[in-house]
């Protein structure tokens, strides 16, 4: 079965054009081109084009995209990532929706808020279980606390710190400079760096004092980077990530 551009424009939500510039680019070739111009997807074409349009949606520009489409040809294991990632999203927007309705409706009946109930889904706290299989109970509870103890100005700060680092990283990958590379190695002690100032995680001192696995935390986390959608995200894409994680495992072996 095929669908012309047009059928493949309306049922996307997206324009000729914008299909017609992927084909340009060779993001996404139509599967057959008429002989009279015409554009024709069939099957594979429309998943293609569903992997793209999710993967704009985290943030990736197009050139990253083909990156990570080319490095994962293979859409099932991709888009059973990017599933579990779009579960947690509606877990944590459902989240949101339930504590703005809870406001409301207090508001509505002049009752008094309840700080508890007010946040949930708008911070950290979705990384919860996460962060507890993976390093602990104790882990999450230290690390939450010293957010929790922030101002906000300290968070800006660290967000801000956060995003420089990831800038770093992608500008650096795209430059194409090699993962031992001394700027490669700068940003990995700078990230390091950064993970050692998390109370709770296995790089921060306290977690090294009590015999934290510091280089299996910081190679762990690389692999990691490279293997969830919301973290290749932060470094442009598939191919970043695996910069990334190459960059601090080099690291690793040297320092920790």
């Amino acid at each position: 079965m095929e669908w012309s551009v047009q059928q493949i424009a309306r049922n996307a939500g997206t324009t000729s054009r914008t299909l017609r510039h992927y084909d340009d680019i060779g993001l996404l070739k139509p599967s057959r081109t008429a002989d009279n111009g015409y554009r024709y997807y069939d099957q594979a074409s429309l998943v293609r084009l569903q992997r793209i349009l999710l993967l704009r949606d985290l943030g990736l520009g197009l050139p990253a995209i083909a990156e990570v489409l080319d490095h994962e040809p293979d859409a099932g294991p991709a888009l059973g990532r990017h599933l579990d990632w779009l579960r947690q999203e509606q877990d944590r927007l459902a989240r949101q929706i339930a504590s703005v309705r809870r406001t409301l409706e207090v508001l509505k009946a002049g009752g008094e808020i309840v700080a508890e109930k007010m946040f949930d889904g708008f911070d950290h706290t979705q990384y919860k279980g996460e962060v507890e299989q993976r390093w602990g109970k104790e882990a999450y509870a230290e690390s939450d606390s010293w957010w929790r103890g922030m101002g906000p100005a300290e968070k800006e700060a660290w967000q801000e710190r956060s995003r420089e680092l990831g800038s770093g990283w992608t500008a650096a990958a795209e430059s194409g400079v090699a993962a031992d590379n001394p700027e490669a190695q700068e940003l990995a002690r700078r990230h390091v760096d950064w993970l050692s100032g998390i109370p709770g995680t296995p790089a921060s001192a306290s977690a090294t004092g009590r015999g934290g696995d510091a280089k299996g935390y910081v190679t762990g986390l690389g692999e990691m980077y490279v293997a969830d959608p919301r973290f290749a995200a932060n470094y442009g894409g598939d191919a970043g990530a695996a910069f990334v994680r190459d960059a601090l495992r080099i690291y690793a072996a040297k320092h920790l």
